[in-house]
């Protein structure tokens, strides 16, 4: 009660479901607020995911967790997300892709979903003080900053077009595993055991079964509870670089918008990294910036609004006001500047010191990128351009299978593209145009970047169009262009295109009360559990 209160997660009034997978950590969570349920005057529900890796075990899971539910008298929100793993461990630079990632991904969109049709208000999931120490090691191994130090974050606010519609909180953050495991077993109640979580071959097993260990041992248990207070000191610098900062925050946001020399409408979060908006506890930081440094950030914005508009898939950004910032700021704001403008690129610290390099030297100098693309010295800016330095490079083209209903990475688009069967009344109006008919869409599509002489014919069109045509009407140009997602179905053509609506041949008839939802989501920096 007291780790809830001080979070302030879970309110009087609130729809939680809890989300079980059957492991030790998730079931104690469901007990742990069944006891609670009272006192804290929520309505509790249970949510699982079977993602079908692992056969009937996977099965076996979903069974215990439904007859839990039963004995409680708890509605049981059961969902099937099949992964395939053959599918899911491609490789891209600076994101890491794999089975876990396509599997949190899908759990995640189903929390949203949830939340979303109004079932739940918050969702909430079992991460530990071994989950939190787990992730800051793993992010210090793989190459990170204060973001990235922040760690598993305590509350995830779902959002909508700016609209809040759903939380996930994680109550259980302050709690060592050994210690639920401990609550169980005084109450007789049993637990699954996933098999996967005992395979060395993922990292993460491995930080969990060998060095957390011998961190305990040789350095002693508090070593663990110190990494868990580093996340909560590194999110709280986080929020107040941004909050309280004010002469920061609107400086980010003007990098953020203004994507390729325009403005858009999305701003891109810089406090958490995580595409779903991670709100927070506010701590105040006791080393304000003096009059300078405040001074020198307005310039920066100035120089950010008064950038002239550059040619498509070019950004620049002023280097004298850039330069004049304390070393802390140029960072964050060349790091606000990049992802705004580059999202596929992996803003690693070696890539910022670089640009910042860059910066301090002569006109005429090129940083080449990851991937294609350049950072170039002008006479006043830096210019990042997307096309590859030589003008030679070329886009690779991909394919991949889809499972429908299933998921799968894509790593050239640094996304997951899932098939789900959805309730059409529960998918947002502006999207129910890309919702297919269930009855026609076969059980395996192809997910690939559209050819030359493809051809798709959106509803209400008179006849089909060269895709090319279609994305130069949209104004797509460089990698995006050539990277952008079609599906195609064996005999029957082209049936989605990434912000089309699709052909009305293979629409959901409007009174459907199900149909196939193809979509594309763009991943995020969170440790799933339970």
């Amino acid at each position: 009660m007291k780790t809830i209160r001080k979070q302030q997660s879970i309110r009087a009034g609130d729809r939680l479901a809890v989300a079980v997978s059957g492991g030790a950590d998730s079931v104690a969570l469901l007990c742990l607020l069944l006891e609670l349920r009272a006192e804290l005057g929520i309505v509790l529900s249970v949510a699982h995911v079977n993602h079908k890796l692992r056969g009937e075990e996977a099965d076996e899971d979903e069974r215990f967790v439904a007859k839990l539910a039963r004995q409680h008298g708890l509605e049981l929100h059961a969902c099937e997300a099949p992964v395939d793993g053959k599918q899911s461990s491609g490789k891209s630079s600076g994101v890491s892709f794999g089975i876990e990632a396509a599997a949190r991904e899908l759990r995640y969109s189903f929390f949203r979903q949830l939340a979303g049709e109004g079932r739940v208000t918050k969702i909430a999931t079992a991460h530990t003080l071994d989950d939190q120490a787990e992730t800051v090691l793993l992010r210090l191994f793989r190459g990170t900053g204060i973001r990235g130090l922040s760690g598993v974050h305590p509350r995830i606010v779902f959002e909508e077009q700016g609209r809040a519609f759903g939380e996930l909180v994680r109550p259980l953050l302050g709690f060592r595993r050994a210690a639920l495991q401990q609550f169980l077993r005084e109450r007789g109640q049993p637990w699954r055991e996933d098999s996967s979580n005992r395979d060395t071959a993922f990292l993460r097993n491995r930080v969990r079964h060998r060095l957390l260990p011998i961190i305990g041992e040789e350095f002693g248990e508090a070593a663990i509870e110190h990494m868990g207070e580093l996340a909560e000191i590194a999110r709280a610098e986080e929020e107040h670089w941004e909050s309280g900062h004010p002469e920061i925050g609107p400086q980010l946001s003007s990098a953020a918008e203004q994507v390729g020399g325009k403005q858009v409408g999305k701003k891109i979060g810089f406090v958490s990294g995580h595409r779903f908006s991670d709100a927070v506890s506010s701590s105040k930081s006791d080393a304000p910036l003096g009059a300078a440094a405040r001074k020198s950030i307005s310039s920066a914005k100035a120089a950010v609004d008064s950038a002239p508009p550059e040619p498509r898939q070019a950004a620049s950004l002023l280097a004298g006001p850039l330069l004049a910032l304390p070393l802390a700021a140029q960072r964050r704001l060349v790091r606000g500047w990049m992802e705004a403008n580059a999202a596929h690129l992996r803003t690693s610290f070696r890539l910022i010191e670089e640009a910042l390099e860059l910066a301090r030297g002569p006109a005429g100098r090129k940083l080449e990128l990851p991937g294609g693309g350049y950072l170039r010295r002008g006479r006043h800016d830096l210019l990042l351009k997307l096309e590859p330095i030589n003008g030679h490079g070329e886009t690779a083209d991909y394919e991949y299978a889809l499972a429908v209903p299933g998921a799968v990475e894509i790593p050239e688009l640094g996304a997951l593209v899932e098939a789900r069967v959805v309730d059409p009344g529960a998918v947002p109006e502006d999207d129910r145009g890309q919702l297919l008919d269930l009855a026609r869409v076969p059980n395996e599509v192809v997910i690939r970047n559209w050819r030359a002489g493809d051809r798709f014919r959106p509803a209400h069109t008179a006849a089909a169009k060269k895709v090319k045509d279609l994305l130069s009407a949209r104004h797509a140009t460089g990698a995006e262009k050539k990277l952008w997602p079609v599906a195609e179905a064996e005999r029957c053509g082209l049936v989605w295109m990434r912000g089309f609506a699709v052909p009305a041949a293979f629409r959901a008839p409007s009174r459907a009360a199900k149909a196939i939802w193809i979509r594309e989501i763009r991943g995020h920096d969170v440790t799933c559990h339970g």
